[in-house]
């Protein structure tokens, strides 16, 4: 694998912006067919952008929250499918980079910077919860590991050169171990048959006796023994997802309105832009979207203190702003892509324009994790300086 380097973040915009204006072209047709987009994916790889959070003595460009927020967000507006592939990519670079020994982070990040993907066999479907992991990583007599389970919604698994398997070892520790993706007994299914995100590939993943080296293990227990923001920065990037469906929502029903709408005959007025019952309606929308944008740019300001400035209450505020950007950034996905049917009217509803699929995404991937539990913690943070939970999801 070779890759461009990134520089800074400034190119990782200029970049990202360049990759959305390719990736929107087909993405309408890639959601009808459910054609996977590895074609599009090895773009994403050899352009540089999935090495952007490298550390600069690593070689990387180590950009800003702010700039990888809005790097997620371009690409969501553009495809949200192909946004959310490498989410648990970058996630798992913060765990290298806060649990790796030095010879890990050597290895995988040079792995990383000739453009490497990670993804993810996270989720177990059938448990209490989320939190009930149950692959287990028992040790060999060589020193090694053996990794037995079966994982769900592992989004990018399938595109993955090495996939982070979350398990416990003996002890009920939690564990990353990081396998290749062609080792034996491993299985990646191609199962995902969800409403939208619908080319994600977010499957079925098995793992039967797997055998992973000790040095390929990092305990992600310890992530979360002190103040840390590996939630906040994975929170960050489904509340930049979310944003991206909305912004793109909004600019599909801006068009379709204008070029395609006609005037309600009691609105007196020759074309459907100039509707003033459809005016307000964009105007409210509108607000809506800037209000989960400049959300998103304070939380991902806020993890970017912490992350100068790591303490447990800098990285309370940033797991609060990331909170409050995500429930915005659900709400204005889900209601922006519902009312493109609204101002577009009966015509928009037509299958052969495909215009559901922001609200297929919206609706399917804002189901990640409940914002109710969200709105709770905000609302303790408030009234009773109750600092958030440490569990990796806010």
């Amino acid at each position: 694998m070779t890759a461009h380097v990134i520089g800074d973040d400034a190119e990782a915009l200029e970049v990202a912006a360049s990759l959305a204006g390719e990736f929107r072209a087909d993405a309408s047709a890639r959601d009808v067919e459910r054609r996977l987009p590895r074609a599009e994916l090895d773009r994403l790889s050899a352009s540089g952008l999935l090495a952007v959070t490298v550390p600069a003595e690593h070689g990387g460009a180590d950009v800003s929250a702010q700039t990888l927020a809005e790097v997620f967000r371009l690409l969501a507006a553009a495809d949200a499918s192909l946004a959310q592939i490498p989410q648990s990519h970058f996630s798992y670079v913060n765990v290298i980079r806060r649990q790796g020994t030095e010879e890990q982070q050597k290895f995988f990040f040079a792995e990383l910077l000739a453009g490497a993907r990670l993804g993810n066999a996270q989720s177990e479907a059938g448990t209490r919860h989320v939190r009930d992991i149950r692959t287990r990583l028992e040790r060999r007599p060589d020193g090694g590991y053996e990794l037995t389970g079966v994982k769900h919604y592992s989004t990018g698994a399938l595109f993955a050169h090495w996939i982070p398997v979350l398990a416990r070892t003996d002890d009920e520790s939690l564990h990353v171990a990081f396998v290749p993706r062609d080792a034996p007994g491993l299985t990646v299914v191609d199962d995902w048959d969800g409403l939208g995100q619908r080319t994600t590939a977010s499957g079925t993943v098995r793992l039967e006796g797997v055998r992973v080296p000790a040095d390929r293990v990092l305990p992600h227990h310890l992530t979360f023994a002190g103040p840390q923001v590996h939630g906040a920065v994975a929170q960050l990037l489904h509340a930049a997802i979310d944003a991206g469906i909305a912004a793109a929502a909004l600019a599909e029903a801006a068009r379709f309105v204008r070029t395609k709408s006609r005037p309600w005959f009691e609105s007196g007025v020759e074309s459907a832009a100039e509707d003033p019952l459809l005016i307000q309606r964009f105007g409210e929308l509108a607000i809506q979207v800037r209000s989960a944008e400049a959300l998103l740019g304070d939380a991902a300001r806020a993890v970017d203190a912490a992350r100068a400035d790591l303490t447990d209450d800098s990285a309370a505020e940033a797991s609060i702003a990331v909170a409050a950007a995500k429930v915005v950034a659900a709400q204005a996905a889900v209601e922006v892509a519902s009312a493109l049917f609204e101002v577009g009217g009966t015509r928009s509803a037509l299958n052969s324009l495909n215009l559901d699929r922001h609200w297929r995404d919206a609706r399917t991937h804002t189901l990640h994790d409940p914002v109710r539990w969200k709105i709770q913690h905000i609302g303790r943070y408030v009234l009773n300086n109750t600092r958030p939970p440490r569990h990796g999801l806010l």
